[in-house]
């Protein structure tokens, strides 16, 4: 735009590669499914607990057969170990399909994620079983947890549910730590078959049940970073607040093309700006992605810190930054009437959502108005004061809707599987206390953002793959076929025959099979656990595809100011672009690289996890508040320990088969249902019930149902109450 450009442009014709697109742009929410973190979050109460029914014995007998993990007994393997409050655990081994058991007996003074040498006492096609023999190193050294006083000493019930044993205090070690608070303790000694665990107290967190700790509590657990060093702080504000003239030479001059943002009303770290125009024939979708690797450069005290960071963390009450607000919330975010530096990624795209071409660029813009879905999905449900308002941006709100529509018929068509599970939506007073829990509500502006991003995120992972330098792949492994085969026997239970077969499956047979159960009762827990049944996506180096997607390339190029795998894949870009990519720097991003995917991927499963956690703590406050009351819900999951209950606010509980009464009931995996042995009463999956909430554990985050009729006096409720308010003096 009458500026030298010096941008190399990246036109290219990629109808003949499939479009390779689709996945979801991640509103800034908290929430866990590929949306904020395009990763669908599971956050139920002890939804990860529930199991696919198992194949018939004769199946099962073949697989073992074909899978033999040992050769003989008594063989010695180094591997990590993972308890549980059952007081077992596992040992993880690289390289073994399957984990090895440890009885609480075989432990031998082991503890929850340590390294260890374990020997094979069983196998040789049996679920492998063994003890440890020695301590490699230990992977805790402190627990976080609730602290109970009984006659003359204490001990800490650990928040992670994985750690077998309460932590025993010596009075003396206790440090004023009073009954029913959060602390810190730190682990003296690791117990043995004859000793429990014991520690000291070391940090009291502040009294369970006040607003903001026990969530303080989960961030420490986790080990989230709550600060930055004064030499990360120093260094951002070196930045200056606004776009300098001699930053913007160079750059392909988008200021005058009409753009928007379009988030949730919350968001102050704008990282995406959108653009749309068209001619006689196709679509000009431009995607405009805040260029943070233009302040934040490889290597100074602003990168190693967002990398060790991995992401932003977004819990209930608050957000976990990975760059200082400064840039966050500052010069790296799109705020409306100000210039900003970006980078761009401009498609034309026909009237079929194939992309014809594309052009990558570095670019200066200034974003028109700061949208958001609500008012976006408003204009398009034709709220006549919307329409009014915001007149000069209508025509392009319906002319991307229609865009929106097509790109999503297109990615339907090639195979794109839509898992569309509900997502709870916490809401808190100012003081940080629950006041109501909801579903989140998808609109036409949300999906319409998220179209445009997966186009966005597709187009630079096919332009890299193409030229063949080492690149962030954002990858989605085909799943395994035991767990697929699961999956096709429980709809089988339901009168739903899928077609192919397991080992061969395609995204395009999984997302017929979900259009096979739309509508029907057991709809949202058959997505759940088709969900279950993928793998987890991850950054890799190699370019494997995305399963769920069903896109041959994919990465992640639409928030850099909230991941550090996108400000990695701008740098490169960058370096593409200005032919920078020679021997020495592809030999550096060979050996970088590969760290950085881990790095990513582990700190998104820490994220994930962090606010899964929350999510399950805000339901169980939520829920102390309704104890006592009747609900209806449905039959969400079945197991041989109970059946958990789904609220229409997404809160879940478990009745457990224990507290069903008028019958002993047993688990029936052929029918996914608990049968009655005597009067074969059902309770299967999808069946709506009628339940009263009749117990809340807020330290283990649980939530237990009654059905109303078993319940009328609610005792177990006022138990329940009781016992919450004693914890909390």
């Amino acid at each position: 735009m009458g500026k030298k450009e010096k941008t190399k442009k990246t036109k290219k014709n990629i109808e003949t590669v499939s479009v390779k697109k689709a996945a979801k742009k991640e509103t800034k929410k908290v929430t866990g499914k590929e949306t904020k973190k395009e990763t669908q979050k599971y956050g139920v109460v002890m939804l990860e607990d529930l199991e696919l029914p198992k194949k018939s014995a004769l199946k099962k007998a073949k697989k073992k057969t074909e899978r033999k993990v040992h050769r003989s007994s008594n063989e010695i393997y180094t591997g990590k170990l993972v308890t549980n409050r059952k007081g077992f655990g596992f040992v993880e081994v690289e390289g073994l399909e399957q984990d090895i058991f440890i009885s609480h007996n075989m432990l031998n003074g082991a503890f929850h994620k340590d390294t260890v040498n374990v020997e094979v006492l069983r196998g040789n096609g049996r679920k492998p079983e063994g003890r440890v023999v020695k301590i490699l190193e230990r992977g805790i050294k402190e627990v976080i947890g609730t602290y109970r006083e009984q006659r003359g000493f204490g001990f800490v019930v650990p928040d992670n549910q994985k750690i077998a044993d309460d932590i025993h205090i010596p009075k003396k070690e206790s440090h004023g730590a009073t009954d029913g608070q959060k602390v810190v303790a730190t682990i003296t000694h690791y117990g043995d078959n004859a000793h429990r665990p014991s520690g000291e107290i070391i940090e009291v967190i502040g009294n369970t049940g006040d607003p903001g700790v026990d969530i303080s509590a989960i961030v420490r657990g986790y080990e989230l970073p709550t600060t930055f060093s004064e030499a990360v702080i120093k260094l951002s504000e070196e930045i200056p607040e606004k776009v300098k003239a001699k930053e913007i030479k160079g750059r392909k001059d988008l200021r005058n093309v009409k753009m928007v943002t379009i988030d949730g009303e919350d968001t102050k770290d704008l990282d995406d700006a959108v653009s749309l125009e068209t001619d006689n024939r196709d679509y000009i979708l431009g995607v405009h992605i805040a260029d943070v690797s233009h302040y934040v450069k490889e290597e100074d005290d602003l990168d190693k810190e967002a990398l060790e960071r991995g992401n932003s963390v977004y819990l209930a009450d608050r957000v976990i930054p990975m760059l200082p607000e400064r840039l966050s919330n500052g010069i790296c975010s799109l705020n409306a009437g100000e210039d900003r530096l970006a980078m761009s990624c401009i498609m034309r795209i026909g009237r079929n959502g194939v992309i014809k071409e594309y052009e990558i660029c570095e670019s200066v813009i200034h974003v028109d108005r700061r949208m958001t879905y609500t008012a976006v999905a408003g204009i398009l449900d034709g709220d006549e004061a919307l329409i009014k308002e915001y007149k000069p941006l209508v025509g392009m709100f319906r002319k991307m809707n229609t865009l929106a529509n097509i790109l999503k018929r297109m990615r339907t068509k090639r195979g794109s599987i839509d898992f569309d599970l509900p997502e709870s939506k916490i809401l808190l007073d100012k003081n940080g206390n629950v006041t109501d829990i909801k579903a989140y509500e998808r609109n036409a502006a949300t999906g319409m953002i998220e179209q445009f991003m997966l186009s966005a995120n597709e187009t630079v992972a096919a332009h890299m793959h193409e030229q063949g330098y080492p690149f962030l792949y954002r990858i989605h492994e085909t799943p395994d076929a035991d767990r697929i085969e699961d999956l096709l026997t429980l709809l089988a239970g339901f009168g739903y025959h899928a077609k192919g077969k397991a080992e061969k499956i395609k995204p395009k047979e999984i997302q017929m099979m979900l259009a096979g159960i739309e509508g029907r009762p057991e709809e949202d827990m058959i997505r759940t656990l088709a969900l279950r049944c993928m793998k987890q996506a991850r950054y890799d180096v190699d370019c494997v595809g995305h399963f769920g997607l069903a896109a041959t390339e994919y990465t992640h190029f639409t928030s850099p100011i909230r991941r550090y795998s996108d400000l990695q894949i701008h740098r490169i870009l960058k370096e593409e672009m200005h032919g920078k990519l020679g021997a020495k720097r592809i030999s550096h991003y060979e050996k970088l690289l590969p760290k950085v995917a881990k790095q990513c991927s582990d700190r998104e499963r820490r994220a994930v996890d962090a606010e899964r956690d929350t999510d399950k703590l805000m339901m169980a406050l939520y829920m102390e508040n309704h104890i006592g009351e009747a609900f209806e819900g449905q039959i969400s999951g079945v197991t041989g320990w109970g059946m958990y209950v789904a609220l229409p606010n997404t809160v879940e509980g478990m009745v457990p088969i224990s507290k069903i009464p008028g019958d002993d009931f047993d688990y029936s995996e052929k029918e996914y249902a608990l049968v009655g042995r005597y009067t074969k009463r059902r309770f299967r999956l999808g069946e709506h019930v009628h339940i009263t909430v009749a117990d809340v554990d807020t330290v283990l985050r649980t939530i237990d149902f009654a059905l109303c009729w078993e319940n009328e006096d609610t005792d177990h409720g006022k138990k329940s109450v009781k016992r919450n308010k004693a914890r909390r003096k």
